[in-house]
């Protein structure tokens, strides 16, 4: 059953849909008529992230589809990691795509939501008209290393991904905080590295993190409220399947994506700062690696949540760039 909400005066039209094996919850903005765009949140996101997007597009005349993904907000969490593989989120998309009648989208991914569309592109190029990806670049796979040794040896056993992985480990130093410090924290951040997520990193859970004037209070309130209500296992649960995605797409070593691509990044961000990321952007390996690369924007001042940071500036790129398909 369909459901609607207002979103900073554009309807919003809630939905969940059987996908894939479980239930998927998409809110649609704009005219069912309209070509349309999936946005893919990142990680400790939701549909609502991508609210000023959506409103935005609509009014362009796209149809805007934003999706919880599994784990997520308001959508299936299934308990086993395992039901989190790059080919569990790809087929929930081809999934919803199909239960909504669309051959083909313009998808645009962020974070977590980006590493989806390059697996997307890469499994299923035929649903993607075009694509556009945030902050983290097409990581092609290498056979000789598994991707959490890669990450030991770059910046040892204290990189908050190979402490993510013990289930119910992170989620109870979570629980042990208040959900809202969690968000302030995490959202604003600029220290991003090897210690993240630790204790050290976190600091005393009563000092003052104000607000930049791009998050609201009612924003990082929503976020808690749904994040106190499901946990955090599902959101974490897409971390624990890295070295077991390795395995799975071996079959895929040395696939290109070649879909008509955008990457976008926000200078400060930590994905953008990682050892070779930047020559491996800038010098011809994404190129190589995406032969239908198009752009490459990289937004000064910004970080991390890029459609967040820096709204306007984000969707007059994606505007740009998927209006041309």
């Amino acid at each position: 059953m369909a459901a609607a909400t207002a979103l900073e005066g554009v309807s919003v039209t809630h939905r969940t849909l059987d996908v894939n094996g479980i239930k998927i919850h998409v809110a649609e903005a704009g005219s069912g008529t309209g070509t349309a765009v999936l946005f893919l949140h990142g990680f400790l996101e939701l549909w609502h992230s991508w609210h000023h997007q959506l409103r935005s597009l609509s009014a362009l005349g796209y149809r805007c589809l934003a999706p919880d993904l599994r784990g997520y907000g308001d959508s299936t969490a299934p308990p086993s990691p395992s039901s989190y593989t790059a080919f569990h989120l790809v087929g929930d998309v081809v999934a919803l795509l199909d239960a909504l009648a669309l051959p083909r989208a313009y998808v645009v991914g962020q974070g977590w939501g980006a590493l989806l569309a390059w697996h997307l592109a890469t499994f299923r190029p035929d649903r993607v008209r075009a694509l556009v990806t945030m902050s983290v670049a097409f990581m092609p796979r290498n056979p000789a290393v598994r991707p959490l040794e890669l990450f030991r040896r770059l910046y040892g056993d204290g990189y908050y991904l190979l402490r993510l992985q013990e289930p119910g480990a992170m989620e109870a130093e979570f629980a042990r905080m208040d959900t809202r410090f969690i968000f302030r924290k995490i959202l604003t951040t600029r220290d991003t590295g090897a210690i993240s997520l630790s204790p050290e990193w976190w600091g005393p859970q009563d000092q003052d993190i104000p607000l930049p004037p791009w998050l609201t209070e009612e924003y990082v309130d929503r976020l808690a409220a749904k994040f106190d209500e499901t946990g955090f296992a599902g959101a974490m649960n897409f971390y624990r399947c890295l070295d077991l995605n390795w395995e799975l797409t071996a079959p895929w070593t040395g696939a290109k994506v070649a879909v008509p691509t955008k990457y976008i990044a926000g200078e400060h961000a930590m994905s953008y700062n990682y050892t070779g990321v930047q020559e491996y952007i800038h010098k011809g390996g994404l190129k190589g690696d995406v032969p239908g690369l198009e752009e490459v924007a990289v937004i000064a001042g910004a970080a991390h949540f890029i459609h967040l940071e820096k709204p306007e500036e984000v969707t007059e790129h994606i505007y740009q760039f998927i209006k041309k398909f």
